[in-house]
């Protein structure tokens, strides 16, 4: 059974690499952060759907400031999970040179990173290249492909995609190989689903077996970070999954806390959601003490109220998750704690988040201008879907959408990179970006220049 040295000692080393880092101004998961921001997929969050795509309102969050935010929680939710965990074992100090902050940038990294690979229209963009490959149009493409190879198609994650983006690399560079060459502590943060898409396992209850994040392409990838971290196997004869790695709890959690507080307080400023109610449900959570209260009291307009409230609303989150994490620590090191943290927090605040949750999906989730949103990722991504990838399998007879394909995109040898790389460069494109292509090749407007 792997302890925290197993799981920590190779966590410094890179995808890809030999050596570890030697650079004393910037700790090697420092150095994963500043890889993740100044990447051009990450960039691309900015005009990617969380609540809705490309809001006219200011105050509310679009993709990439979500990330920011579950990012800066991930931090601090790793950097308490590293002091407890470097208190209780002190021979990791001496023996692996780590430090709180080490755990606090691992976890932000990750969390940074988390929705790297979601498509446009966000859930429903994923869905919708689920039942693409699943109709009768998408047949022709799938003849000779493996079950898994299928399998990750008709049932497409961007858990998956994330972590292609993050550690595969287009074409045949050797030396690239990795894609960001992050190191393996955060990759291992990131995976929240470290499984193969078949077979499906989410009815034993597991959360690491909820869904899958691997596809058959990053496999050996994968393989080899699990045997260098040390992820538990939970295999069977039909296909390979492992345990968590215990940090990727705390992304989780930070994610967990940021969509539900967050995204509740989005709907509160597009007018979905009740000035009173949200401000009811944000004071439960909250916990305030007596001194906040009376700077809570002081303050006599909605919005700065609600946004005192849900500031401490995260931070009570987070030492709830942080407490569960304590509690359970040696079960999570030893794979036998295998769900959300938060579904672990007292039960007078899991109602209430709850209750937020169901509200949110009642009102701001089902509003008509997302379910109109949703309802174009629909049309928009099985339309792009079939028109590039005819021009893959037949570029001599559809050349203009074959050249409007970027040249990382069209590498690969067997249908199923093929079909893949399709896949990853529709789903990579913003919302406003794939109803753009939509128009011009639907003939509804011109391209401009």
């Amino acid at each position: 059974m792997p302890d925290w040295f197993d799981y920590l000692k190779n966590a410094g080393f890179r995808l890809g690499k030999t050596e570890v880092n030697t650079d004393e101004s910037r700790t090697a998961f420092q150095r994963d952060y500043d890889r993740i921001i100044f990447f051009d997929a990450f960039r691309r969050l900015q005009n990617k759907t969380q609540v809705l795509p490309v809001p006219k309102s200011d105050e509310v969050r679009n993709r990439l400031t979500h990330s920011l935010e579950t990012a800066s929680v991930g931090r601090s939710l790793g950097f308490m999970a590293g002091k407890i965990i470097l208190d209780k074992y002190p021979g990791l100090c001496s023996a692996l040179n780590l430090r709180p902050d080490d755990f606090g940038y691992m976890v932000s990294a990750a969390a940074l990173a988390h929705d790297i690979g979601n498509p446009p229209f966000g859930h429903e963009g994923e869905k919708a290249v689920s039942r693409f490959f699943r109709s009768k149009k998408a047949r022709k493409y799938l003849e000779g492909l493996t079950d898994k190879q299928i399998a990750d198609l008709q049932n497409f994650e961007g858990n998956a995609a994330g972590f292609r983006i993050l550690a595969h690399t287009q074409g045949n560079n050797a030396e690239l190989r990795g894609g960001l060459r992050l190191s393996l502590g955060t990759y291992g943060a990131f995976v929240k689903y470290p499984k193969e898409s078949l077979p499906v396992r989410k009815d034993e209850g597991k959360r690491s077996l909820k869904k899958f994040g691997i596809f058959q392409s990053e496999m050996p990838v994968f393989e080899e970070l699990a045997g260098k971290l040390s992820l538990i196997e939970q295999h069977t004869s039909e296909g390979k999954a492992w345990k968590r790695y215990p940090l990727v709890f705390l992304t989780e959690a930070a994610d967990d806390i940021c969509y539900s507080v967050i995204d509740y307080e989005d709907g509160f400023h597009l007018g979905f959601i009740d000035a009173e109610k949200i401000k009811e449900r944000l004071f439960a959570l909250a916990g305030l003490e007596e001194n906040e209260l009376e700077t809570y009291r002081k303050i006599n307009n909605d919005k700065q109220r609600v946004s005192f409230l849900r500031a401490y609303a995260i931070n009570r989150l987070v030492k709830d998750v942080i407490q569960v994490f304590s509690d359970n620590e040696e079960a999570i090191v030893q794979g036998t704690f295998d769900k959300a943290l938060i579904e672990a927090i007292p039960q007078e605040r899991k109602k209430v988040l709850l209750a937020v949750l169901d509200e949110s999906i009642r009102k701001i989730y089902n509003h008509p201008a997302v379910l109109k949103n949703e309802a174009g990722g629909k049309t928009v991504i099985p339309f792009l879907l079939e028109k590039y990838l005819d021009a893959v399998f037949d570029p001599g007879y559809h050349k203009q959408y074959f050249k409007l394909i970027p040249e990382g995109y069209k590498t690969g040898g067997n249908a199923y990179e093929k079909i893949l790389n399709v896949v990853m460069y529709v789903t990579s494109m913003t919302d406003r970006q794939a109803v753009d292509l939509f128009r011009n090749f639907s003939g509804i407007q011109l391209a401009e220049y």
